[in-house]
């Protein structure tokens, strides 16, 4: 696997993550399988993939208690990122809390379930326009003096917000959606990540199954059913956009999982994805992406492609994306 380095730090990682949401929590993306997942977590150190990501909400708390025996005996191995800033609302449900006055105990509660002693890169999960983004980032660096957290990030953050961390204590990452089906980040946000010397760590790269199983059967409790982009009529106007990239991952031999992340790791040096599983298979087929390389003319089909089929259906519901892009 190569590596990239995260920002201007200086720190290698590898150059495709691993996102760790679904392991351990049905709510994401259907039953949990541990055994299968703590499996996968080693399969991804042998194949040089050693970025993961977690945060503090996924299963609350549990995801980050899985990783924990792995990183028991094979924490020199791991690049380990993080997050705070959703808790628990009391009715099974999330809110979103980064003030300033919580951050720390947040930080030694993952801490706590990881069995670490320090977080290599912290984020906050999104940003509340009510609490001062300085304020929020100063109470994440004061982690970095006290040797709990090596690096700060931001998560679905705005241009404008980055910036303002930025001029607060460096950012070494910015994560937001960014796939074949996402593109957003591409009018300011990734401009900016390349202006400040922040890498982008693109999640949800491969549409959240989309791009490689237009019509999932979804279980009950599975995250996608809040998200319009998973509804029967719109998954029916996205099947063209899906054939076609489809045909054109079997014209190069490889998968349309690789051709999606090919082209996300061509899009910049600093870029990372992650795509997400909790299946050995999934996760090798992914690192097969590392080796793809695309010509300028099939990048030039892809891009004729995506504005024959503009993707259709909003990536998250009216709720969710009111806490993005702030």
């Amino acid at each position: 696997m190569n590596t990239r380095e995260l920002g201007h730090t200086g720190q290698q990682v590898s150059a495709l993550g691993l996102g760790c949401m679904s392991m351990a929590s049905d709510y994401a993306y259907g039953p949990s399988d541990e055994r299968e997942a703590v499996a996968t977590l080693h399969r991804a150190l042998d194949l040089g993939i050693t970025f993961w990501d977690t945060a503090d909400v996924y299963g609350f708390g549990a995801n980050e208690t899985l990783l924990r025996p792995v990183l028991a005996t094979q924490r020199q191995r791991v690049f380990l990122a993080t997050k705070f800033g959703f808790v628990a609302d009391g009715q099974g449900g999330t809110r979103l809390d980064v003030r300033p006055e919580r951050v720390a105990a947040a930080c030694d509660a993952s801490l706590q379930r990881l069995g670490i002693d320090t977080i290599d890169l912290y984020y906050a999960h999104r940003i509340d326009p009510a609490v001062p983004v300085e304020e929020m980032v100063g109470a994440m660096a004061d982690l970095v003096t006290a040797g709990k957290v090596r690096f700060l990030g931001l998560s679905e953050a705005s241009a404008a917000s980055l910036r303002r961390a930025a001029a607060t204590h460096p950012i070494a990452a910015l994560q937001s959606e960014y796939s074949l089906f996402t593109r957003d980040v591409e009018a300011e946000i990734l401009p900016a990540c390349r202006e400040l010397g922040v890498s982008l760590v693109a999640f949800s790269p491969l549409g959240r199954g989309l791009l490689t199983n237009p019509g999932p059967q979804l279980a009950e409790q599975d995250l996608r059913r809040t998200m319009p982009r998973f509804g029967e009529e719109v998954g029916d106007a996205n099947a063209p956009l899906v054939a076609g990239l489809h045909a054109l991952a079997q014209a190069k031999g490889i998968s349309t999982a690789q051709l999606a992340l090919a082209w996300l790791l061509r899009q910049d040096e600093h870029l990372i994805p992650i795509p997400g599983t909790k299946r050995r298979k999934y996760l090798e087929e992914n690192a097969g992406a590392a080796g793809v390389a695309l010509t300028g003319a099939e990048t030039q089909q892809l891009q004729e492609l995506l504005a024959a089929h503009p993707v259709a259906g909003a990536r998250y519901g009216e709720g969710a994306l009111r806490l993005v892009n702030r």
